[in-house]
């Protein structure tokens, strides 16, 4: 029986989903159009209200602007009312979400709202309500019911209003061309900060690099990557003269060695770096992101990548054990 009424929940939704989708392909499409380019236009703050189920959507909308590159946030409506109408100012755009479009607290905004000129974008079901009629742009957030089998509880009203903030925030990040690196910048924390790091910030360096020049014999070889504890050693040619970063001429891993030592046996030692090393490794920059080295690790199956620059100098390599400490998992 319960899981008749979720299936019964979930259809009721989807099809309030696809009758938005059906209106943003007529004029509500325009409308849209009119939304998007009014907050784009924006020189101050999104300010986004709402009551009840509304305001709980109208906060999870501001989070979502303020993280894709829109600066925006949530005022409560009846806070407002009490002092915090100081937040909206000249330059802001009012986002006010209510179904009905007749919730009192909301509609005491409206005229401070066109006191100051703030642009109002209402979301509403009811496009003859008082803050339709108010609102400079409206986008039609009706439904035929709502999946609630009383027809009361905002269930479907409440996913497309959902729904249509998430449509604006990602118009918005796409008509500012937000690019992973700004992404990168609002998400420092968490998972998502982890996996958009460089590089840079995770791989080993200078000193802690395993180095050998071509001509090194195995044995040394051997000891300079027990010496780093990395399982590799780069192989580079020798800069010394001239006193810039090595050119990586290849690499020589810990599966080399073992694969080296079952097909040559007691000739193994008496090889040189360029006997045993594998030419043109796969390599990755050092400005690229932690969760590019990870996938590229993936489709390589190798378990570490030498970080060079456009004249394939050596900067470092980074390790899975690096991702792995660095959870991006």
């Amino acid at each position: 029986m319960s899981v008749h009424i979720a299936k019964k929940v979930l259809q009721t939704e989807l099809d309030s989903l696809r009758g938005l989708l059906e209106r943003l392909s007529g004029p509500g499409g325009k409308a849209f159009e009119r939304a998007v380019e009014t907050i784009f236009a924006c020189t101050g703050r999104v300010v986004i209200t709402g009551m009840g189920k509304s305001g709980i959507i109208g906060q999870k909308m501001a989070a979502t602007f303020a993280s894709t590159g829109t600066p925006a946030f949530f005022l409560h409506p009846a806070e407002a009312m009490h002092g915090d109408l100081g937040m909206l100012v000249k330059g802001d755009v009012l986002v006010a979400l209510s179904y009905g479009g007749e919730t009192d607290e909301i509609n005491q905004l409206l005229p401070v709202a066109k006191r100051l000129g703030v642009p109002i974008l209402a979301l509403t079901g009811n496009l003859k309500s008082a803050l339709a009629q108010a609102a400079d742009v409206v986008l039609d957030t009706s439904v035929e019911t709502e999946a609630c089998s009383l027809n009361l509880t905002p269930t479907a009203s409440t996913l497309v209003m959902l729904a249509l903030g998430d449509a604006l925030a990602i118009a918005l990040l796409e008509r500012r061309g937000f690019k992973e690196e700004d992404f990168a910048r609002l998400h420092p924390g968490g998972r998502l900060g982890k996996q958009l790091q460089r590089v840079e910030s995770v791989m080993h360096s200078g000193d802690a690099v395993p180095r050998v020049g071509p001509l090194t014999p195995m044995p040394e070889v051997i000891y300079e990557m027990s010496r780093k504890g990395l399982g590799l050693a780069v192989v580079v040619e020798d800069s010394s003269s001239t006193g810039s970063k090595p050119v990586l001429c290849g690499i020589i891993t810990d599966g080399d060695l073992r694969r080296l030592m079952q097909k040559r046996k007691g000739e193994a030692l008496h090889l040189t770096a360029a006997d045993a090393m594998t030419a043109n490794p796969a390599t990755i920059p050092r400005t690229e992101l932690a969760g590019a080295a990870l996938r590229l690790m993936e489709q390589r199956k190798i378990t570490s990548l030498v970080v060079v620059d456009a004249e394939r100098r050596v900067e470092g390599v980074v390790h899975l054990h690096d991702l792995w400490t660095t959870q991006l998992f």
